[in-house]
């Protein structure tokens, strides 16, 4: 029986079938990819999305690192690439991710409307793989893991994202000049140089990536954008601005004028304050200074502290706060620290610090110039007044 079975296994069973070796021209073709790896940002351990990106011709790589993959994400991480590289591949290859596939795969793919667009913008052709077909961006497949295995063995500690694709950035860069691919008779570098003459220009004006919506102002002049808030000048209540999202930066405009700009809040129900937008309200209804959430949100607490002994009370508290917009926190609190302990700084004596008289340098003038005396008889003589 067990023969039997095995008989008709081997019979029915689908034939493996052989990858074709791939060749490109160079210029011809970039492959994208996505990967994950693990960083410490602001010493909190976190999980990231990578963006690999590598030349079918001369293998060079650029990899960066990004919260999520939406579309804006996947859009500004090619120009990016294309920063790098210096120019513009003229076909990408990358899989059905929805960033950039409406519906179908693979040759019956149909494209996102704005990867369309941005394709055209850039002057490149669109080749989606096939699913479960690595093989046909197989030199970018395994980039995910020689990053994995290089880039972040020991795990990075990083402060923010922007310094870890500096990191990255620059040890791309180290790849490029000294890495050699297996089975090539030429370095990185070498064939890098080659490709880059035809690459295709990067086109002038920068395509707009961004998620761009259109909201109103809350009653508490905030903005939501993505079901997060951001809080914009208090004179623009109740009024319609355009909000841009990007990979990491939020842009809000009132008619064109840029009024208010943040890190991108992933995730729901957060709210980012800016003091500055609520300092003008706050010197008209000072009583909310020390409940208001802008405040609380956007000082130490030894500000705060200091506030409530102040002998002005709540509207005293405000003309602190000023004070620290204009002038920065840490140098208002560096003179509160510099007077006597026994004695409650207030805003006058702040300010007495802060407009402490500039000694003016003296200017030395040099006294021995030579004057050089004009004999003005020859004109005298020329009109025929002397003789």
């Amino acid at each position: 029986m067990r023969d039997a079975v095995r008989r008709l296994r081997a019979e029915h069973a689908v034939p493996p079938q052989s990858d074709i070796p791939l060749t490109y021209d160079p210029g011809e073709a970039v492959q994208y990819d996505w990967g994950e790896a693990t960083v410490y940002l602001d010493c909190k351990k976190t999980k990231l999305n990578l963006f690999c990106a590598r030349l079918c011709d001369s293998c060079d790589i650029i990899v960066q690192a990004y919260r999520t993959q939406n579309q804006e994400t996947f859009l500004e991480a090619q120009q990016r690439a294309f920063d790098f590289f210096g120019g513009v591949p003229r076909r990408a290859i990358f899989d059905n991710a929805k960033v950039a596939v409406k519906e179908g795969f693979g040759l019956y793919a149909k494209p996102q409307d704005k990867y369309l667009s941005y394709s055209a913008h850039y002057a490149f052709s669109l080749d989606f793989c096939n699913p479960a077909k690595g093989n046909e961006k197989g030199l970018v497949e395994n980039l995910v893991g020689y990053a994995r295995r290089n880039f972040f063995v020991p795990v990075p500690r990083v402060a923010d994202i922007k310094s870890l694709n500096e990191q990255l950035w620059q040890s791309c860069l180290n790849y490029r000049a000294n890495h050699k691919v297996a089975g090539r008779n030429q370095s990185v570098s070498e064939l890098y140089a080659i490709e880059k003459e035809y690459l295709n220009a990067i086109p002038k004006f920068r395509f707009d990536t961004s998620k761009t919506a259109h909201p109103k102002v809350d009653d508490f002049s905030t903005v939501c954008y993505d079901k997060n808030n951001y809080s914009v000048p208090t004179r623009y209540l109740r009024k319609e601005v355009t909000v841009k999202g990007y990979a990491d930066d939020l842009c809000v405009l009132y008619e064109g004028s840029l009024i208010a700009t943040y890190q991108r809040s992933y995730g729901s129900g957060n709210t980012q304050y800016r003091l500055e937008h609520y300092i003008d309200l706050l010197e008209r209804k000072s009583r909310a200074v020390f409940n208001a959430k802008p405040v609380r949100d956007s000082i130490t607490k030894e500000l705060l502290d200091w506030g409530k002994i102040l002998p002005g009370g709540n509207k005293e508290m405000v003309k602190l706060l000023r004070l620290c917009l204009d002038y920065g926190e840490d140098k208002i609190l560096s003179i509160k620290r510099s007077i006597q302990p026994h004695i409650i700084p207030t805003v006058d004596m702040v300010m007495s610090y802060l407009n402490e008289p500039v000694e003016i340098p003296v200017i030395c003038l040099n006294q021995d110039i030579e004057i050089l005396e004009t004999d003005l008889t020859k004109y005298d003589r020329k009109f025929g007044m002397v003789k």
